[in-house]
């Protein structure tokens, strides 16, 4: 399958075409799908529709003189209007032409079963009509386990993402890879790993999902796939991020973004700007995640991959709260909503409630936040429950409720470990501290593991007596940045004054 510049998508349905008039279906199969991950990967929803369709590749196998027949894909005027409604971005429009290429003059792979639900299983989703696409799926899921062909079994792989079913792509992605080393074929297992990386991330199983793209860097520059490479890069900048690995992540999201932007990869693009705002997240610094989440997920021109960028809004969600925006996030979590309910993502009933939370008044915030750990419980995922306990928990001790808040921050801490996310951990234990604190008793090890350099400096500041414009003026930031550092610091320290603070800072110094 070529990994080439996305751009050569209709090279690879010339290639497809040429590929039918010699009789070999399954290659004809593996180009023309190639052709629509291709445009997957640029996040060019019209091209992708109009490829899985096989519009130009039926075209041009009758110019190339299929079998006998010397039709155009769009000889009975159906087709041509599914590719002008592509053509013009009207999805819907596109979506209701379906071609039919169950007929005698269908060449022989686009009457496959298994290639036919793939594609409408496709389709469905990308015209954003997910009930539709579910049977079609699950399908090529049912077909794929007595299929042993790696091109199959890492549609079957992509199918079960797509869905939802984690542990059918783990289960297919396993398979895939066997099979492509079975057949000695680098650019498969490359893409089997992938799927596989991408499945372990999404299972909370960080650390093999590292293993995983790891391998997956190495199999795609034997390769010479680098598209695929910088995907795995942004695999491995995604679990940095959990980790807390702040070199890695922007290693790893500096190789994926170098090769997904000259290449039009808009997939690993996304992935790689998440990763990197989820590091900052990690850091407490939400201002910084926000800012860098707010165009990938935010409608317009820079909006990230439409499969991807609706994974980052509980990030985008959390940032935005806590560096005091929280009308930026109301736009996004609609948005997130309509997701939730197609299914196809686990977790995202409980992020949703998480987000809700967030920006809840504070008379129905405990009752959302009780009700995301009880979708975490269904879905498993220490992660992500992790996270929900550490933002109930910082919420409740906010609000002078140490008691409440003591266990929440302590499982937090507990999943956070769990599963190896360093960086958040800390940002708990910063919390615990912070908690007895407020109650009375001193933070062991004076503030420095409580705050960030940057808020260090604020806090020290604030002792000499300086205000907040003249704090400004000394750091070279704007009098917006120290006031959103400063209620930080008093969050993180549970003073309520800059006397307090000050009275703080002098006992460490002390």
């Amino acid at each position: 399958m070529s990994d080439g510049p996305v751009g050569d998508a209709r090279e690879s349905l010339l290639l497809a075409a040429s590929l039918l008039a010699a009789d070999a279906p399954e290659l004809a199969e593996a180009a023309h799908l190639g052709a629509a991950d291709a445009a997957w990967a640029a996040g060019d929803v019209a091209a992708c529709l109009s490829t899985l369709d096989g519009v130009d590749g039926g075209a041009r196998a009758g110019r190339f003189g299929g079998p006998g027949t010397g039709e155009t894909a769009d000889s009975d005027g159906r087709d041509g209007a599914g590719a002008r409604g592509a053509a013009r971005g009207d999805i819907a429009d596109h979506a209701v032409v379906p071609p039919d290429r169950d007929g005698p003059s269908g060449p022989e792979w686009a009457r496959d079963a298994f290639v036919r639900d793939y594609r409408d299983g496709m389709r469905a989703l990308l015209a954003r009509r997910p009930e539709l696409a579910v049977g079609p799926l699950r399908r090529v899921l049912d077909r794929a386990r007595t299929d042993h062909r790696p091109e199959r079994l890492l549609r079957a792989a992509a199918a079960a993402l797509l869905l939802g079913d984690v542990r059918e792509a783990r289960a297919a992605g396993a398979r895939a890879l066997a099979s492509a080393r079975t057949v000695d074929n680098a650019a498969f297992e490359a893409r089997a790993l992938e799927y596989l990386a991408y499945g372990e991330l999404r299972a909370g199983r960080h650390a093999q999902a590292r293993a995983h793209a790891e391998e997956g860097v190495r199999a795609a520059t034997a390769a010479g796939h680098r598209n695929t490479a910088a995907s795995h890069h942004a695999m491995l900048a995604l679990a940095a991020s959990i980790e807390g690995d702040t070199g890695a992540v922007e290693r790893h999201a500096g190789t994926a973004l170098t090769v997904a932007r000259r290449h039009g990869l808009a997939q690993a693009a996304t992935l790689a700007e998440w990763a990197t705002a989820r590091a900052d997240l990690a850091r407490g610094r939400p201002l910084e995640a926000a800012d860098r989440l707010g165009p990938l997920v935010g409608p317009g021109p820079r909006r990230g991959h439409f499969a991807v960028w609706m994974l980052a809004v509980p990030c985008f969600v959390e940032a935005a709260v806590l560096a005091g925006r929280p009308e930026d996030a109301r736009t996004v979590v609609a948005d997130l909503a309509l997701w939730a309910a197609f299914g196809a993502d686990p977790h995202a009933p409980a992020q949703l409630a998480r987000c809700r939370a967030l920006l809840a008044p504070e008379d129905s915030a405990d009752d959302l936040y009780l009700r995301a750990l009880a979708l975490h419980d269904e879905v498993g995922g220490d992660f992500e429950r992790a996270r929900t306990e550490l933002l109930y928990g910082r919420w409740l001790r906010r609000r002078r409720r140490l008691r409440e808040a003591r266990p929440r921050l302590g499982a937090a801490l507990v999943g956070f470990e769990r599963c190896g996310a360093g960086a958040w951990a800390e940002q708990t234990r910063g919390e615990l501290r912070a908690n007895g604190a407020a109650s009375g008793r001193e933070a062991a090890g004076g503030l420095s593991p409580l705050l960030t350099p940057q808020q260090l400096r604020i806090a020290r500041h604030v002792a000499e007596g300086a205000t907040n414009r003249e704090i400004a003026q000394r750091l070279a930031v704007s009098t917006r940045t120290v006031d959103y550092h400063l209620r930080n610091v008093f969050a993180a320290l549970g003073v309520r004054s800059r006397v307090e603070l000050a009275r703080m800072v002098d006992q460490e110094d002390r």
